[in-house]
């Protein structure tokens, strides 16, 4: 996949190849994937693994509300604040652990 795509437009790939209801009818970016019937909870399953791995991010029991996977753009947001965090931290131990800064 071409790097340059955003997370949304790699979400929604994913989407669109994995569950074939998704092809089938009108979705939105808020589209109620869950209610629409397009994902039932093993796809949420599915679309957990691939965000943790497409996006090397961790997604905790306390992540899986239908605010961060019950649409696309609630999975890009939240693909995108777990990875904001993630630089922040990385960015934040390096600052502690770089012996330049020390001296």
């Amino acid at each position: 996949m071409v790097e340059d795509q955003t997370v949304k437009s790699r979400i929604t790939h994913f989407i669109f190849e994995k569950f074939p209801a998704a092809r089938k009818r009108q979705l939105g970016e808020d589209t109620s994937l869950l209610e629409s019937g397009i994902v039932d909870s093993i796809g949420i399953l599915e679309i957990v693994a691939f965000i943790e791995q497409t996006f090397a991010v961790t997604v905790s029991d306390d992540d899986l509300v239908p605010e961060n996977f019950g649409s696309i753009s609630g999975m890009a947001a939240f693909a995108e604040g777990k990875m904001e965090g993630r630089a922040m931290t990385e960015e934040a131990q390096g600052a502690v652990c770089d012996p330049q800064q020390a001296s």
